[in-house]
């Protein structure tokens, strides 16, 4: 058996809202270097379309239907009572491993997202659909064991920042702490396999790897400019790789990020919304994210928000 891990991140670039980091951990019969090819033979007969490049799965202005519903089929392999959560609180509780941000300025808006909250991903089909590609998959020797994320709120990013840290060194410490969490789930000397798609232009990461798995070295097999491996004793290893997205377990994870992201986005464009009639909303990046900040400056003052706690400094 071998254990399989895959992470990915959603908010990376935006000033608002959240920075998303999840990870999907899966097993297989196959070893490890035959993982890869398993897992994508398995999932095209299984679940054609379901999971993918969570860009080509959503575009702005397309709705989340499609998103929604991939994401929710796998929540729902991979809990004891094969259920989706009906709301954003559960859905936090499902997901969040450990860790949490203080809650942000649209906390209200959150509390009231329904799930699903889509069409798309109501209905009898959805309990189907899962039970269905979840017998495909076990029949191939494939089981989804877990999904994890964490979500930090622009106050936490910023207090991170002001420890020192930059943006990169964050996206790379959440996500190895994320992967070295779900690594626990190994047993025995069952190999653990790590997948992440490349952070940002960040070539070297046997530090934060080293930091991260409690190692005192580690051992680097490859670093290029569009691929860095190292090995993780007794017989795994950890990947980064330029369009990691192509591995399933990297997409199903980079679905979940974008996932929560566009939920807590949805809110967070409902609670400023309310107060400013006619304010457009905002996806939270950059050229638009500063004249959001200033259409909505006086509803901000007047809440008494600090900056801090709305807007994700680089």
């Amino acid at each position: 058996m071998t254990l399989v891990i895959g992470t990915d991140e959603a908010g990376y670039g935006p000033n608002l809202g959240p920075l998303v980091i999840a990870a999907t951990a899966w097993r297989t019969t196959a070893a490890p270097d035959a993982a890869e090819g398993s897992l994508a033979a398995a999932v095209a007969a299984a679940a054609p379309g379901l999971w993918g490049d969570s860009k080509k799965i959503y575009r702005a202005g397309a709705g989340l239907g499609a998103l929604e519903r991939g994401v929710l089929v796998a929540l729902a392999m991979a809990s004891r009572d094969r259920t989706v959560p009906a709301d954003w609180q559960a859905l936090v509780e499902r997901l969040v491993a450990h860790g949490h941000s203080d809650p942000p300025p649209e906390a209200g808006s959150l509390s009231q997202l329904a799930i699903p909250c889509c069409p798309a991903g109501r209905g009898t089909s959805l309990p189907q659909q899962q039970a269905a590609v979840a017998t495909m998959l076990e029949s191939a020797g494939i089981r989804l064991e877990a999904i994890r994320c964490r979500i930090l709120q622009p106050a936490e990013f910023n207090a991170l920042l002001a420890t020192g840290l930059n943006k990169s060194d964050i996206l790379s410490q959440v996500t190895l702490d994320l992967a070295a969490d779900l690594a626990t789930l190994a047993e025995g000397d069952e190999p653990c396999v790590i997948w992440c798609d490349r952070h940002g232009g960040r070539r070297r990461y046997a530090p934060l790897v080293a930091r991260a798995f409690d190692l005192s070295l580690v051992r680097p097999l490859e670093e290029t400019a569009r691929f860095s491996a190292y090995a993780l004793p007794p017989s795994g290893r950890i990947e980064f790789a330029v369009g990691g997205e192509a591995r399933m377990p990297v997409a199903v994870a980079s679905m979940t990020a974008k996932y929560v992201r566009e939920l807590a986005m949805l809110a967070f464009n409902a609670h400023w919304s309310d107060r400013v009639p006619g304010l457009i909303p905002t996806a939270g990046y950059p050229v638009d994210a500063v004249r959001w900040r200033h259409d909505a400056a006086a509803a901000v003052a007047a809440a008494g928000i600090g900056q801090d706690a709305l807007w994700r400094r680089a």
